[in-house]
């Protein structure tokens, strides 16, 4: 993985429930780790539901290892939030290459 290459800064977050005085749960997402990182694929795709069409944008980052990331953290990406649907190891603890969808 060459320094150069990784020419985006994303942040990843994690949600977590907060409980206010009056007993009401609002959940609010938390930036766990900031890093920079390489946009290897970007893509948007096209297609029909039961509402009519709608559109989905896919991302794959490639990012040096960060620990403890899990698909149900979510990245933050030029004013834009992806959730996590796949996390691949690159080599022994080398990077990640974090697989996204556009939140709608």
């Amino acid at each position: 993985m060459r320094a150069g290459k990784l020419d985006r800064v994303i942040s990843i977050e994690r949600q977590a429930d907060v409980i206010a005085p009056s007993g009401s749960v609002s959940s609010l997402w938390s930036i766990i780790a900031t890093t920079r990182a390489e946009i290897v694929q970007q893509s948007s795709n096209e297609f029909l539901t039961g509402f009519g069409e709608a559109e989905t944008g896919t991302i794959i980052f490639r990012v040096r290892y960060v620990p403890g990331i899990t698909t149900k953290d979510r990245v933050t990406y030029n004013g834009a939030a992806y959730d996590l649907e796949e996390i691949k190891e690159i080599g022994r603890r080398r990077g990640l290459e974090l697989r996204a969808v556009a939140t709608l």
